[in-house]
């Protein structure tokens, strides 16, 4: 959906809470009380009222909205920024789009939505041939306190990288001679083998083959699917064996690094969550899948005051 196909179907709020409204009823309003499937719509409350015990339900109640005091336009209008543009938008940037006087409402609703493309992501598995490496983000940190070098730096967020990757016969690139599916990033606390396979275990089909280096953090694969391909690879030869996870994380990291400058470790997953999401649906109309994504979750995020360079 482009923004003159935005501005037509969403002029103004009342269209915004019509289309809401169509989608919670499509998914089914359940009353938290009771568990009554039959309400009447309260258009006055814009809610709907339980056919039995008479408890209300608002319109945002459940979904990724729940408690907001924001327009619903904003909401829709940044649903549509994160999934019409190339690259995402920072909190900053938004604001300033949306005109409004506090950063914290909507750096909070990027937020909000980031982790409902997570929890949606979570839903799925990867399958087939599937590449496997860590990649290291850099993140903020004290600068003051002591902190280690190399692969357990603190300036640097531990992230585990899975591609779907299959041989094409008539490759369009002559460097890449295989072709990606969909992607999976978690942030993982060490590169312990225990943390690794649960992380594994939890994306991948056991009818699956890893392709991976020789680290020894892979030792369990073996056991967990049905076919490990571990090799040492040098260093000319990473874009050989690991093509795609190698394209991803260098993509991850330039458009954390062109829009959000720096990030905190504890917030890297939530990028993340969003970089994925458009990944694997980029070929999709991310809007509509987003919309019933936001609908479905209710978002867990903790409400924290951060500093307004946090992006």
């Amino acid at each position: 959906m482009n923004l003159i196909e935005f501005t037509r179907h969403f002029p103004n709020e009342d269209a915004c809470k019509t289309h809401l409204k169509s989608l919670r009823e499509r998914q089914g309003i359940v009353c938290n009380k009771c568990g009554c499937e039959h309400h009447y719509w309260k258009g006055l409350r814009n809610g709907w009222e339980c056919k039995c015990c008479g408890h209300r339900t608002s319109l945002t109640c459940g979904t990724v909205m729940h408690g907001t005091k924001l327009p619903l336009m904003y909401w829709f209008i940044s649903i549509h920024l994160l999934t019409s543009t190339k690259k995402t938008i920072s909190a900053c940037e938004l604001q300033r789009q949306l005109g409004h006087k506090r950063y914290q409402p909507v750096w909070e609703m990027l937020h909000k939505l980031r982790e409902a493309m997570g929890k949606r992501d979570s839903r799925y598995t990867l399958e087939g041939e599937i590449e496997l490496d860590e990649g290291f983000f850099t993140v903020d940190y004290d600068a003051d306190a002591p902190k280690h070098r190399g692969r357990g730096s603190e300036a640097k967020s531990k992230v585990l990288v899975m591609a779907e990757s299959m041989n094409v016969e008539y490759p369009t690139r002559r460097d890449v001679q295989r072709q990606v599916g969909h992607i999976k990033m978690q942030v993982i606390e060490n590169l312990r083998a225990e943390t690794i396979d649960d992380v594994v275990m939890d994306s991948i089909e056991p009818q699956s083959t890893l392709i991976t280096d020789g680290s020894t953090s892979y030792t369990h694969f073996g056991e967990m699917v049905d076919e490990h391909r571990s090799q040492v690879i040098q260093p000319r030869e990473v874009g050989k064996v690991l093509p795609w996870v190698h394209i991803v994380i260098s993509n991850a990291k330039r458009e954390i690094l062109d829009v959000f400058h720096s990030v905190s470790n504890e917030l890297m997953q939530n990028y993340l969550n969003e970089f994925c999401y458009r990944f694997n649906r980029r070929y999709c109309d991310k809007f509509d899948r987003l919309m019933v994504a936001s609908v479905e979750y209710q978002n867990s995020f903790m409400h924290r005051v951060y500093a307004k360079n946090a992006a």
